[in-house]
């Protein structure tokens, strides 16, 4: 049994503490902060006083700050589900406390629309050095999708050659415009250039304009759009057969036209502006008038449908998989009251949190999901929620 503190309280911290509390076994006490305490003492009542035993304040982009609250917890494991930007600071307070880390994505400047691994990969000699894990980029996509790509290779391929992974949301929560985890990073992540690794090299596209109509198990046929994920970038590190690699996500036609409106009236800019006296980021501005993600679970209908298409060779033979799962909006919130998007997030990390601590993953260093033996993982979706498929095609991806 182990203590562990949680940072982040929104939808997808919602699901963490909730699947957390519901295996004591594993968490025998779990701690939660955020910027504002609030959001904490609403989820500690949810999951119940009895499990999520201490609430806090806290502002995790001061790294001491932090280090002083892991003082106080004393957890063996810090889960970061806050935002990208308070990665690093996270990560510093753990090696400054000798506590153990694990996040669901990667680091970017707060001043930049650019994420890579590069600054959080610079951090493994110390947390080696210290006997320290920092598992990166445990939620689905990253997350389950280099698991499952971990997985194909060691059950299905010899070699790994083209790799798709893609993300349907085929559902509705009935909104004109509303994004389906926090704005602010979402929007920032599908207004960057695009961008897929072919033939040992970078390549880039202008935003959201390579499309393919992609026919998603249980969803049907949706536009799909090719963006940059941070999985490409382990994932191409880690198989280096891989001669293509490229990540693709749905969108609709009336969730573009919004966007492209926002976009041409400066809504989605990250650059500060004067408005009556002070400087405002018009970005930090459209979050706060849009939808919060947490709120979209009642009445949220239909299904999701992210995974893996992976082409390689098999005893000389070329062929195809798909491994995928479809989770379902009205089903996640009934059993936690998120919709699928928090709830698909939220589980890997509540495994790879209880992997850990179980000792099925730990290794000092940092490291990212694929470079792990992925089975009982595997399974433990199954268990926990997200049960996932394999379908043999009869042709390679998008063909």
């Amino acid at each position: 049994m182990s203590k562990v503190l949680i940072i982040g309280a929104g939808g997808v911290a919602g699901v963490v503490v909730q699947k957390c509390a519901k295996l004591p076994e594993v968490f025998s006490e779990i701690h939660l902060a955020s910027r504002t305490l609030s959001k904490c003492e609403a989820l500690q009542e949810q999951a119940g006083a009895d499990r999520v035993v201490g609430v806090y304040q806290v502002d995790a982009d001061d790294a001491a700050k932090v280090a002083d609250l892991i003082r106080k917890v004393q957890p063996k494991l810090v889960i970061n589900v806050a935002l990208p930007y308070q990665d690093l600071p996270i990560m510093d307070a753990c090696l400054e406390t000798g506590v153990h880390y694990l996040d669901t994505a990667n680091y970017e400047p707060k001043d930049e629309a650019k994420f890579e691994y590069s600054w959080q990969w610079a951090y493994q000699e110390r947390f080696k050095e210290k006997g320290l894990m920092a598992l990166l980029g445990a939620g689905f996509d990253p997350g389950v999708t280099n698991v499952f790509t971990a997985y194909a290779a060691k059950h299905y391929f010899d070699e790994i050659h083209y790799l798709d992974i893609v993300d349907c949301n085929g559902g509705d929560h009935g909104q004109a415009f509303a994004t389906n985890f926090n704005p602010e990073i979402n929007i920032r992540e599908i207004t960057q250039k695009g961008k897929f690794w072919e033939n040992g090299e970078w390549h880039e596209t202008d935003p959201i304009s390579v499309r393919k109509d992609l026919d998603y198990p249980n969803v049907g046929e949706r536009p799909s759009y090719l963006l940059y994920h941070e999985e490409l970038e382990s994932l191409v590190k880690h198989f280096p057969t891989i001669k293509r690699a490229r990540f693709w996500m749905t969108f609709g036609d009336q969730y573009l036209t919004h966007l492209r409106v926002l976009e041409n009236v400066g809504m989605t800019s990250i650059k500060p502006v004067q408005f009556q006296g002070q400087d405002i980021v018009p970005l930090e501005f459209l979050k706060a008038v849009l939808p919060n993600p947490g709120s979209l679970a009642e009445g949220y209908t239909g299904k999701t449908c992210i995974g893996t298409y992976v082409t390689g060779l098999k005893d000389g033979k070329e062929k195809t998989i798909f491994i995928y799962n479809n989770c379902d909006h009205a089903e996640t919130n009934k059993e936690v009251g998120a919709q699928a998007v928090s709830y698909t997030t939220g589980v890997p990390a509540m495994i790879g949190a209880a992997m850990m601590l179980q000792g099925e993953w730990m290794k000092p260093g940092v490291w990212n999901m694929e470079q792990f033996d992925p089975d009982e993982f595997m399974n433990r979706l199954n268990q926990y929620g997200l049960p996932w498929h394999v379908t043999e095609c009869e042709q390679p991806f998008g063909e």
